[in-house]
Parts: C-alpha cells; sequence; structure tokens
C-alpha cells in the first residue's frame, strides 16, 4: 500500500505540469484508465513474477504485487487529475463547480454501493469455489463494468475548453512559483490532506474495528460501510443543489467537521456491550464525510479561480500531499499490529487499540485541526450565483 501511495503521489505532480502544458483531459483519462484495468486484474490475479521466476518466495510476491500496485496508482492519479481538472475547466461558476464535485461525490458513493451488489452476486452464485477464486470474480466483473462507463464517458461527454483555448494564448502558462507565494495555497493544501486522512485511515480500519473491538456479527463488515455510503450519497444529492458561497464553503466544512469529532469520540469510547449504536455513528459519519469531501475539493476549485492555465498543477501537487501523508499514516499505524488479525494482538497505542485509535481518534484530530485551518482562510468572495440549469432536472 505504501509504495503504491507514493507512486501515486510522485505521479500526480508530473501529470498535473503535462496536463497544464498540453491539456487533453479526456486523453490523459483514457490512459490512466487503461493502467487501472491491466494492474487491477494482475493484483487479484497470481504472483506474474513468481511465475516468470518459478519461486514462490515472499520476497518475491512482495515485489511484484508492490509493482502492480504502483502501476495501478499511477493509472488512478492519472484519471484522478484529469477528471477533477476538467471541473474547472467546464464552468466559471462558482455554484456550478460546487454541484459538479457534489455530483462527483455522489456517483463515487454509487459505485461503492454497486461494488456490494456485484459482490453478494458473486457469493452467491460461486458458493463452490475458494474465497481467492471468488475475489477474482469480483475484480474481473467490477473491471468490465467499470471499464464500460469509461467508454461511455469518452465517448459522451465533449472535451472541456482546453487551456489553449479557454485562456489567452499571450498570456504564459502559470509557474509553481505563483502557487507556492499564496497562503491560501498551502491552507487550501493543510484542509484537503486532513480530510482525506480522516476518510481513507478511517476506511482502512472500520472493519477491524466492528469485528474486534465491538465483536459484531460478520455481517456488520458490510452493512456499515454500506450505511455510511448511503447518507454521503443522499447529502451529496443534497448540496447539488445548493447556492454556494465562500463562507458557506468554510461553514458546511466545519459542520463536517464537528460531526467528525464527536463520531471519533464516540467510537474510541464505544463499549462492546453497546456496538449497535455504531449504525447511528455510522449514519452521522456519512454524512461528515460528504460534506468535508465535497467542500474542501471545492476550496481547491475556489483557489484555482480563473487561472485554469495551472489547475491541473493544484490538483496534482495537493494529491501529491493527500497520498504521501496517507501512505505515511497507515504505515506508521499498522506498524502496532501484531502478525495475526485476533483482539489480544491488534497493539495499542496510548492505551486504545490501534483500531480504536485509526478509526477514532486520528479522524477526530484531523478533524479539529482542519476545521481551525478553514477558518483562518481567507477565501475569495464568490458571488452565489444559480445554476444555469439544475442537475436534477
Amino acid at each position: 500500500m505504501l509504495s503504491g501511495q507514493l507512486a501515486d503521489g510522485f505521479t500526480t505532480i508530473f501529470v498535473g505540469e503535462l496536463m497544464d502544458r498540453f491539456g487533453h483531459f479526456k486523453l490523459w483519462h483514457a490512459g490512466g484508465s487503461v493502467l487501472v484495468a491491466i494492474s487491477f486484474s494482475s493484483v487479484f490475479g497470481s504472483c506474474i513474477p513468481c511465475k516468470l521466476m518459478g519461486t514462490n518466495s515472499s520476497t518475491l510476491e512482495t515485489i511484484g504485487y508492490s509493482t502492480f500496485a504502483s502501476i495501478f496508482n499511477v493509472g488512478w492519479a492519472v484519471t484522478q487529475v484529469a477528471h477533477m481538472s476538467m471541473v474547472n475547466c467546464m464552468t466559471s461558476n462558482p455554484t456550478s463547480r460546487v454541484s459538479l464535485v457534489s455530483c462527483r461525490n455522489a456517483f463515487t458513493m454509487v459505485a461503492n454501493l454497486s461494488l456490494y451488489g456485484i459482490a453478494l452476486l458473486i457469493f452467491t452464485l460461486l458458493q463452490s469455489v475458494s474465497v481467492i477464486v471468488q475475489y477474482r470474480w469480483i475484480a474481473y466483473v467490477s473491471i468490465t463494468i467499470g471499464s464500460c462507463f469509461v467508454v461511455i464517458f469518452l465517448v459522451g461527454t465533449k472535451e472541456p475548453g482546453s487551456i489553449q483555448h479557454s485562456v489567452d494564448k499571450n498570456l504564459s502558462r502559470i509557474s509553481w512559483a505563483y502557487w507556492f507565494k499564496r497562503v491560501l495555497y498551502y491552507q487550501v493544501a493543510l484542509v484537503y490532506t486532513l480530510t482525506r486522512l480522516v476518510t481513507n485511515v478511517s476506511q482502512a480500519f472500520l472493519a477491524f474495528y466492528v469485528i474486534y473491538d465491538l465483536e459484531m456479527p460478520q455481517s456488520s463488515k458490510a452493512l456499515v460501510p454500506a450505511i455510511i455510503y448511503i447518507c454521503s450519497l443522499i447529502v451529496s444529492v443534497i448540496l447539488q443543489e445548493t447556492r454556494w458561497s465562500s463562507w458557506r464553503l468554510k461553514l458546511y466544512f466545519s459542520a463536517g467537521a464537528v460531526l467528525w469529532i464527536l463520531s471519533g469520540l464516540g467510537i474510541v469510547l464505544l463499549p462492546s456491550r453497546l456496538h449497535n449504536v455504531m449504525y447511528a455513528i455510522s449514519i452521522v459519519i456519512g454524512a461528515a464525510n460528504a460534506l468535508m469531501t465535497v467542500t474542501s475539493i471545492s476550496m481547491e476549485g475556489v483557489l484555482v479561480g480563473e487561472d485554469l492555465n495551472g489547475c491541473a498543477f493544484v490538483y496534482g501537487s495537493l494529491s501529491f500531499v493527500d497520498k504521501v501523508s496517507c501512505g505515511m499514516a497507515l504505515y506508521m499505524l499498522e506498524s502496532y499490529q501484531g502478525s495475526t488479525q485476533i483482539a489480544s494482538n491488534l497493539g495499542t497505542v496510548f492505551g486504545y487499540s490501534v483500531t480504536r485509535v485509526g478509526l477514532g481518534l486520528v479522524p477526530a484530530a484531523c478533524s479539529l485541526l482542519s476545521a481551525l485551518v478553514a477558518y483562518t482562510m481567507d477565501l475569495p468572495d464568490t458571488r452565489r450565483r444559480p445554476l444555469v440549469e439544475p442537475l436534477l432536472a
């Protein structure tokens, strides 16, 4: 995971620079999607280097899977930066930009929920085969369906006004130094990185927490995340039709941060005998995730503003900080865990289990810090212009 996160982080910077130079977001998105499809199928397949070398050593397996995980993250970085950069080139209306981000987050939740449907179907139809084979089929079906939607996106979506068409050709490309001299750049970077730490770290430890700390049924590993995704979907849809301004972005982000702080404290202190309370906490987490994710990404759009010939670098550089930070945080937290995943050997931090710290304390602390940073922001004043056409019409 760490090798993949590092590969993703470094790739986003160079990809963002190249996109700012040459544009063609759809072409970049298509190339990244191909890398994702090929590498993802290899991660869930057998160890290819082991087959070529005729050995199954753990070192060779680690190298093989780390390589394909890195290729996957490189492809994911390309598609992510291209897709996020298209939002700013499609419209300069602040409300429309936030609505597009909300729509993007909503369909991310749809994709996550669809995966549960695919898994349920595979587990039902292939009960006689091993778990490894079942997960391979889940991966192959997901890749196939995802590829179909990529084709629909590439065919049905027009290339947005590229850099050379949307900006006066007499203007030079914005250099990196321009962004590094802006205080708002570092504030937005902190808020976005802390938000990603909240969502990624909590997601990594959620299944371990409900099973080993709360001793909930095995079905809770799927039910609790599903509740979180459904609530995030609902909130994201609601946010699409909101008229946005700079102070509203900060207000909604702070509301999400407060919800996560309360949820984190509940997770840390929740005893196993009251494990059913976790279902209620998951509702709050879903709403908090949507509020923080949508508004933090939208703050990137406010930072970019009309400077479209540097937007890809902004998304790429901020994603670099996000990926490296998440990779290091997960690496350090998981270093406390034992070699076997049983409750008595999960390790402790500050007297609490690693899962309680990773799912509760770390996200709560990051939420608090991000809310303080957001409060100090001096976002450019944007008029609350309505959508030209409602997205849900």
